[in-house]
């Protein structure tokens, strides 16, 4: 299929039937936007605030929750149902509001359209607004627009494009107005201008040959829009935990339920007791701890500079495994600098910092006083189009970035463009034409006019004839040509962005600048790596996570960039994947895929590309996050675990898309939110633990009695007290607690691993038997001793309240000290125990609450009891976690322990 690249201008426009002095008449215009629609992107469905409260109780847990209050209002237990149903909105609205507050609609992809455009109509200039763009319509663009439609260009004057947040390249794109040959990527497209894109240089006219969803940026919405998210590793966990809770009710529930008919109990006692079950056995508390737990972790990551949009995202952090990242801005600092200068004495390092000396083959050298050097970095200064705010190089200039390198380059050697042009005047200037890959200015001087040029190597090379060795001349030979392509060769084979220096002494500004120059020497440009970013790829390697870069960048540049942030010890050809080598993944063979798998760099992506890319990831069972800032990325965030676009150099487009936007655009700061990740899932193992341990032991005591037709020793509104109320702050407290130091040194857990190993749910049974016997043996002697039967559910109930604030202690390290742990040098549990002890105090004695518990005011036995049997869980479990008695576990028994560290 020809396509409208391989097409002539002429062909273009005649397909069209326009004319390019002329353009469309109005109703030509008019006609062909009722046929083909307006330019308009199909806009991107949005989180509601009513959608993000929906989707708060898409959770099993809240399902068997509004079951058991449907329940209590169907046997007038009004108080009991409104109990239940605040205990669903109280975690709703905590949800709710955190989400509310992180996730704020940015209209991204409209935002980019509103754009005006400058077009041609009868034969007249005129301004419209870019939605009413139709095909056949002659667009003018120039430096600074943005383009407002793809457009096919028939005239191109010094026009270069900024396509990076299309393509991926961090370089602006010359264009041209010559057909292309053949099926070439849309990084190749030089005579196409894309929607979205902007126009750093010159200026051109192009005719529409797409609009709204048909532009390429149509195309890459549309894929973003298809792309599927995927449920997140938490989801997926607490949806599994959920179901086994489920299955655990209705068992215990229907075996309490036939015991009790056999036994001929009273049908309205059965109800009672089979609401307290479901109330026992459904932790009320875990989803509004899970909730604050996650939006602590948000606020954490926040000061590190990473935001998060949905709550379950920072939990999936903690389960990735492959970090799939962009190279411009996250592994490197964004900014071109001049890294060498290829002269015919040798090699001469340039620093990259404010501090540091210019180096000759080692040696240090001051560049104003060496001849060569200095004659490179004045040329570099003087043909140039850019404009520099301060010597400091923190500071960004104006242009393209290369020729702000250049101008920061020479800033560093003292050499200022305005000193320069004092003392030789700019008279005249052939701008950066993409046919002949140069640039020329002129400038008095006292021999005459110095022509200053600078371009790509080949060409330069192609129109010199003499080279500079020392202050002289001499002839340059076909020979030496060769000698130079291949310091060319090498300079790009070190990732460096090569141009050529050159100059003559003209007689007029009239002369032909690209002719008999003398070649003065090559420069190499550098994206730097981030100072931070080689630790932060170790601390991957060490937690076990593959790092991996996908560039629309060049391979030579992406291959020298990976060895030096340490994503590979040797970058050579066999560690890279080109974009043209890549097939559909349902065409890859399990070989190939093998390989893809190994592959630590790809090059020249496209977006379907990196859509394969993280697909293929995924069904080999990896946890991906992606990292992106263009409009190209948009898809692949979507598509990955975690999405992650850049805050400083990110489109809207990539950031709508991404679960996370990290508002420095480092890499190091991924790294940091993968560890609270990791450590956000270990306290939610934590919490977990120290909550079904405490409603198994309601489970067991109230199946228990029932069974044997015995007074219930809780009553399920003190059960929902002790769930939701007291136990919810030492949870809390567990969930916000920091990270262990070693926590980046294991590797990442498997995505299908529960949150509860058969392991973990034997200790859950084991600490829930413990509390259930204690409160039981509690509850038995209080009718031993004469106690009433309202005060013997009291005290069995204030023992099982403060058994489980005690039994927080239980939840420390295995191997941690017994008084000096996580758990006791967490301020947060402290507080919450404090809160606790007032809210079981205020159960028995207030007297607003007291009646609606069906609690009363314990006696100084009551009390005996209440502190013994709240006790012994705490003791028993202390004396388990002694490493005497661990050695005796099972090995396997042993390490299931630690895994619960998280």
């Amino acid at each position: 299929m020809v396509e409208v690249y391989n097409q002539s201008s002429d062909e273009v426009l005649g397909a069209q039937a326009v004319d390019a002095d002329t353009g469309l008449s109005n109703s030509e215009a008019k006609s062909r936007l009722e046929e083909y629609g307006e330019n308009r992107l199909d806009e991107a469905e949005r989180r509601s605030g009513w959608r993000i409260f929906v989707e708060q109780f898409k959770s099993l847990i809240f399902g068997i929750l509004f079951g058991a209050a449907a329940l209590s209002f169907a046997f007038q237990e009004v108080v009991q149902g409104i109990a239940i149903l605040i205990a669903i909105l109280i975690n709703a609205a905590i949800g709710f509001f955190t989400e509310l507050r992180a996730t704020r609609s940015m209209e991204a992809l409209r935002e980019m359209e509103r754009v005006s455009a400058r077009v041609l109509r009868d034969g007249e200039e005129r301004e419209t607004d870019a939605a009413e763009l139709v095909p056949g319509d002659i667009v003018l663009i120039e430096a600074g627009e943005v383009v407002p439609a793809d457009l096919r260009l028939v005239r191109a004057y010094n026009l270069r494009m900024n396509e990076s947040a299309l393509t991926g390249e961090s370089v602006p794109q010359g264009k041209t107005t010559d057909p292309i040959e053949g099926d070439v990527e849309v990084a190749e497209r030089d005579n196409i201008a894309f929607k979205g894109t902007s126009v750093s240089n010159g200026s051109g006219r192009g005719v529409v040959v797409a609009t709204g969803m048909e532009t390429e940026l149509g195309h890459i919405s549309r894929l973003a829009e298809e792309a599927e998210e995927e449920e997140t590793p938490l989801e997926k966990r607490l949806d599994r935990l959920s179901r086994r809770l489920l299955v655990v009710i209705v068992i215990v529930a229907a075996l309490v339920s036939v015991v009790g008919i056999v036994a001929g109990r009273d049908l309205f006692m059965m109800v009672e007791t089979g609401v307290a079950l479901i109330v026992a056995a459904v932790p009320e508390g875990l989803p509004i701890v899970a909730s604050i737990a996650l939006a602590r972790g948000m606020w954490r990551l926040a000061e590190r500079n990473a935001l998060i949009e949905r709550l379950s995202a920072v939990e999936t952090l903690g389960a990735t495994n492959v970090i799939c990242s962009d190279k411009t801005g996250t592994l490197t600092e964004n900014r071109m600098t001049l890294a060498r200068l290829a002269l015919p004495e040798g090699d001469v390092e340039v620093p990259s910092g404010n501090e540091g000396n210019f180096r000759l083959d080692g040696e240090e050298i001051d560049p104003k006083l060496q001849f060569a050097v200095r004659r490179a970095l004045e040329v570099g200064v003087l043909c140039n189009s850019a404009s520099l705010e301060a010597p400091d190089a923190d500071k960004r200039g104006t242009g393209d970035p290369m020729e702000v390198a250049l101008l920061v380059g020479g800033s560093r050697a003292g050499l200022m463009r305005d000193e320069l042009l004092e003392e030789h005047e700019e008279v005249h200037r052939e701008e950066f034409d993409p046919a002949v890959k140069m640039m020329a200015t002129y400038h008095e001087d006292e021999d005459g006019i110095r022509v200053a040029v600078k371009g790509a190597p080949e060409a330069v090379l192609e129109v010199c004839t003499h080279v500079f060795q020392g202050k002289n001349r001499r002839k340059l030979d076909d020979d030496a040509r060769d000698a130079w392509l291949e310091r060319n060769e090498t300079t790009t084979a070190d990732g460096l962005r090569a141009l050529a220096l050159a100059e003559k002494t003209a007689g007029s500004k009239d002369e032909d600048p690209y002719e008999g120059l003398t070649l003065i020497g090559l420069v190499g440009l550098l994206d730097p790596p981030r100072e931070e970013v080689r630790d932060a790829v170790q601390a991957c390697r060490k937690a076990g996570i593959q790092a991996v870069m996908v560039t629309g960048d060049q391979p030579s540049t992406a291959r020298a960039i990976a060895e030096a942030v340490g994503l590979v010890d040797k970058a050579d050809d066999a560690l890279v994947m080109m974009g043209k080598e890549m097939k559909p993944a349902r065409e890859l063979s399990k070989k190939e895929k093998r390989r893809l798998l190994k592959t630590p760099i790809f090059a020249r992506f496209d977006p379907e590309q990196k859509l394969d890319l993280i697909q293929i990831y995924q069904d080999a069972g990896k946890v991906v996050a992606m990292t992106g800032d263009g409009v190209n990325d948009a898809p692949a965030l979507k598509k990955a675990d975690i999405g992650v676009a850049m805050g400083q150099r990110g489109t809207e487009v990539a950031r709508e898309a991404a679960d996370m936007v990290l508002r420095d655009d480092s890499f190091a700061s991924i790294v940091a939110a993968i560890r609270q990740g990791r450590t956000i899932f270990g306290n939610i193992r934590k919490f977990v633990i120290y909550m079904l341990s405490g409603n198994t032991g309601e489970i067991i005591a109230v199946s228990l009695v029932a069974m044997l037709n015995a007074p219930l020793p809780l009553l399920p509104l003190q059960i929902l007290y002790i769930n939701i109320v007291s136990d919810v702050f030492p949870a809390l407290a567990i969930g916000v607690g920091e990270s262990r130091a070693d926590v980046m040194k294991n590797p990442p857990r498997d995505p299908e691993e529960p949150i509860l190993t058969r392991y973990l749910w034997g200790v859950i049974g084991a600490y829930g038997a413990l509390i259930a016997l204690s409160v039981l043996a509690v509850f038995w002697y209080a009718f031993q001793i004469g106690l009433g039967a309202d005060e013997a559910v009291t005290i069995s109930f204030l023992t099982f309240g403060f058994a489980r604030l005690w039994h927080v202690f239980n939840m420390r390290d295995p191997d941690s000290p017994m008084f000096r742990n996580e758990i006791t040098t967490n301020k947060y549990i402290w507080i919450a125990i404090g809160i606790g002890v007032v809210l079981m105090f205020a159960a028995a004695y207030l007297p607003v609450l007291s009646p609606v518990l069906g609690t009363v005011a314990p006696s100084g036995e009551g009390w005996v009891l209440v502190a013994v049997g709240s006790i012994i869980p705490l003791i028993v479990g202390q004396i388990v976690k002694l490493k005497s008695i661990r050695r005796l576990l099972p090995r396997e028994n042993r390490e299931g322990v630690s895994k619960s560290k998280g």
